[in-house]
Order: C-alpha cells, then sequence, then structure tokens
C-alpha cells in the first residue's frame, strides 16, 4: 500500500495524491468536450455487470440506489470492482443525507448523484457531505478507494479526492427550474442533471419528451450554466430520464455545448429489449415450423 508521510513538501505531496488517484472519466472527457455516457445498474447485483459493461464499451456505470433494492454494501463492491478495470462509479443515492452520499463516496464512487434537489438549500446540502473541507464538512478518512486505498495525510487526502469527486444533482421540478441560475451558482456543484421523466411529470406532459417545453427547459438550463461557468469554473447539463430516446441525447447534446452526460442505456431495459428479440425469433421458428 502506498504511503505518504507528513514531511513531503506540498508541492511534492500533492503530486503524489494526484498520482494515487484514480482518473474520473466523466471529468475527463467534460474538459475535452466530450459526451460522457453511464449504464445505469438498478437489478444486476453481481460484479460481473460491471465486466460485461467493460466489454461493451461503457467507460462510466451508474449505480442506481433511487430505483433499485440495492444497500451501499451491494454498492461498495460494485463501486470498487469498477475502479479496478478502469471503470468510473457513480451512485445516484435515495435522500440527500450524509448516511447515503459520504458512505456512498468512501466506499469508492467517484461521484454522486443526488435526485428532487429543489433549493439552493438542498444543493448547498450536497456539498457540505460530499465534499472535504473548505468546500464541505464530509469526514475525513484514510485507505479510500478512490485514492487506491493509499495512506495519504490529510493535507493531500482531503483536496485531491475534491477535485476527483463530482457532485451532480438533478432538476426534476418545475419549482427546481424557475431557479435553475441560483443552483448553477452553488460552489462545489458539478453537474446539474435534468431529470427528463420526473421534470415532464411535473409538467403535466408525462413522457412527453418531444414537447417543446421540455427543448426549452434545457434552454434554460443550459444558460444558467453557461452563466456560472466563470473564472475556470465549469458547470455541466447533463441529460437524464431519455435512455430508450438516443436521438433526443443527441439533440440536446447537439444543441448545447455544455450538455456534456448523458445517462444512456441501463440493465433492466437492455435485458428486456435482448430477451423480447430473442423470444420474437424464436416465435417466427415456431410459427414457420407449424406452416409446414
Amino acid at each position: 500500500m502506498t504511503t505518504i508521510n507528513n514531511e513531503t513538501s506540498s508541492d511534492e505531496g500533492l503530486i503524489a495524491a494526484r498520482k494515487a488517484a484514480i482518473p474520473n472519466k466523466v471529468k475527463e472527457r467534460i474538459l475535452r468536450g466530450e459526451l460522457a455516457h453511464s449504464f445505469s445498474i438498478k437489478l444486476v447485483k453481481s460484479v460481473e455487470i460491471i465486466h460485461y459493461a467493460a466489454a461493451a464499451g461503457y467507460d462510466v456505470v451508474l449505480i442506481d440506489l433511487e430505483h433499485s433494492s440495492f444497500g451501499l454494501e451491494t454498492t461498495n463492491q460494485l463501486s470498487c470492482a469498477a475502479l479496478q478495470v478502469g471503470v468510473t462509479p457513480i451512485v445516484r443515492v435515495p435522500a440527500n443525507t450524509s448516511d447515503w452520499i459520504s458512505r456512498a463516496l468512501d466506499g469508492g464512487a467517484a461521484a454522486v448523484i443526488v435526485p428532487h434537489v429543489n433549493s439552493v438549500a438542498e444543493a448547498e446540502n450536497v456539498v457540505r457531505y460530499a465534499k472535504f473541507a473548505p468546500l464541505g464538512e464530509r469526514s475525513a478518512t484514510s485507505g479510500m478507494p478512490i485514492l487506491k486505498y493509499a495512506s495519504v495525510p490529510s493535507k493531500y487526502a482531503n483536496p485531491v479526492p475534491n477535485e476527483a469527486t463530482l457532485v451532480i444533482v438533478m432538476i426534476e421540478t418545475e419549482r427546481a427550474l424557475e431557479i435553475a441560475d441560483d443552483i448553477a451558482a452553488v460552489p462545489g456543484v458539478d453537474i446539474v442533471l435534468i431529470g427528463s421523466s420526473d421534470l415532464t411529470s411535473d409538467m403535466g406532459i408525462p413522457g412527453d419528451y418531444d414537447h417543446q417545453r421540455l427543448t426549452d427547459a434545457y434552454a434554460k438550463v443550459s444558460a444558467a450554466y453557461k452563466k456560472a461557468s466563470i473564472d475556470g469554473r465549469v458547470v455541466t447539463l447533463g441529460i437524464g430520464g431519455l435512455n430508450p430516446r438516443p436521438d433526443l441525447i443527441e439533440k440536446f447534446a447537439t444543441l448545447h455545448s455544455n450538455a456534456r452526460y448523458a445517462m444512456s442505456g441501463a440493465d433492466n431495459s437492455i435485458m428486456l429489449n435482448g430477451m423480447k428479440a430473442g423470444a420474437a425469433k424464436c416465435k417466427a421458428i415456431t410459427e414457420k415450423v407449424a406452416s409446414l
């Protein structure tokens, strides 16, 4: 296990800690102006799903605790498995509380998504639990998976995970949409993710993803985050809830240069679609044989 001691100079210590940190591929893609895609896991609990995602070509997975029965033990095992094979793990927690946010990050997540953020205070709360001082109040710990379990003094271990960890908050109501500028301005927020399914439901147009009101919502949020991206800070627009509509993911990413993260695919829907296709072929063969 790598050890960085307190006698190391500040510059050397930070360099060593950064070298220990596992790269966050979402952040790397965003900084290159590329669109980062994540594959959602909400059904398969075994670590093999991580290897399947990697073999399929995904380099980011989203472990979804909001819409699954997973607990933190399963989540942390999946996160650590992802880090070991070069896949960046994101965890969507079910609640805006320290026991979910900080423990998911301690267990290996490189980013945390918090749903249903409807106020500046709630966005600030996410940062408080996800970031170490001086940005937040996350409790210091040692042997973090994201630092390859290296023993790193707090003066180095706190700033480096702060750099490597992404804070993602979700806008899913018209109330949150109205204050998009204020949410984007919260220091420590990296990505604001539009939950298209819940937002259209709140708008009274559930699932009508082609509606102009949703297009306008993306434009409003994009403008807010461009305004917040100043003095070297980058606030990214996230595209969520459009897994079955890759055409709309492409549309919003093309329209908005700061829309550089998308939830793109999930284990339950991909498995169901694959099984439906297989069953349809079986049915076609059965009917053909029966007609002989």
